[in-house]
Formats: structure tokens, sequence, C-alpha cells
């Protein structure tokens, strides 16, 4: 017969297996980045009005963080999103792109209600399958030069996208 801690040690790492199983079937899907591809293209405005594509975000490593103003996910993500601005001070542009809202002034809202000041793209369900978005949050991490260097999804935390940049 085991021992208590011996079974939950057990217990633990199978829960651990379960998770990364779990996480490495939705990951399947995601764009590569272990090839450093170019990230696809997309002709996006922001809440601003100011036209955005891949290229405007190289020169330094970027998130693009895809999101839905429903999902709860994402707005439990906002506050890592605020400090992990202010902690990258500049050498990360992060930008969100929501997909699957009715109107600009629901993402506005959304970015006003979590405290967002980061550029929102108006996101499209072309861009979505371009970046093969199949739920939310949906990131990628692009290197200065715009190719796919990680992908992610789900929460995620300020110290996560900071291990996430760093080195690209």
């Amino acid at each position: 017969m085991k021992s208590r801690p011996t079974r939950l040690l057990a217990e633990a790492l199978l829960l651990v297996a379960i998770v990364a199983g779990f996480h490495a079937w939705r990951s399947r899907d995601l764009l590569p980045a272990d090839e450093r591809t170019a990230a696809p293209y997309f002709s996006l405005v922001d809440l601003e009005g100011r036209r955005w594509t891949p290229e405007a975000l190289t020169g330094r490593p970027a998130v693009l963080y895809f999101f839905a103003p429903w999902c709860g996910v994402c707005a439990a993500s906002s506050p890592q999103l605020r400090w992990f601005d202010r902690w990258a001070a500049g050498s990360v542009r992060i930008v969100l792109v929501g997909l699957d809202w009715s109107s600009a002034e629901e993402l506005s809202a959304y970015a006003s209600r979590h405290g967002l000041q980061l550029p929102v793209l108006l996101g499209d369900p072309a861009t979505a399958a371009a970046y093969r978005v199949r739920g939310y949050p949906t990131y990628y991490v692009l290197d200065s030069r715009g190719r796919v260097a990680r992908r992610d999804f789900g929460y995620t935390t300020a110290p996560g996208l900071w291990l996430r940049t760093r080195g690209i």
C-alpha cells in the first residue's frame, strides 16, 4: 500500500499530465512558432481609426492578443496585460485584436472597463482564420522582424508574458 505523500504526488503528476495533454491538444492548430514564419498579413483599423498591418509591429517584439469582449478569461487577464505593458516599458508592444464583437463601441467599452490603454484593433473573421484562433484569449509573440516566435492561449500572467518575450 502506498503512503499518503506518495499517493498525493502520483495524483498531482496525473493532474499535471492531463492539463499538459489538454493544452497540447488545444494548441495543436495554432500557427507554428518553431519555424519563425512571417505573421499572416492583416490590415485592420484600431479604435482611433489608425490602420495596422504586421509591418507596423516590426522593430521590437510584439504580442498580438486576440480576445472577445464577452470572454471571462480575457477579462481576468486584463490586469496582467496592463502590468506587463508597464513592466516591459516599451520594449515589447502589445496590440489587442478584438474578435466576435458586435460594434466598435463594445470593444471601446471593454477596453475602458478594464483600464486598457493599448491599441485595440477591430478584428474580423478573416484575421481569426489566418491566425487560427479557435478560442479566447489566443496570443502570438512576434519577434522584431514580425515572425511568429511563440504562441499560446488561455489565461496568462505578466511574468508569463515576460518569459515568453525574453530572448526574442
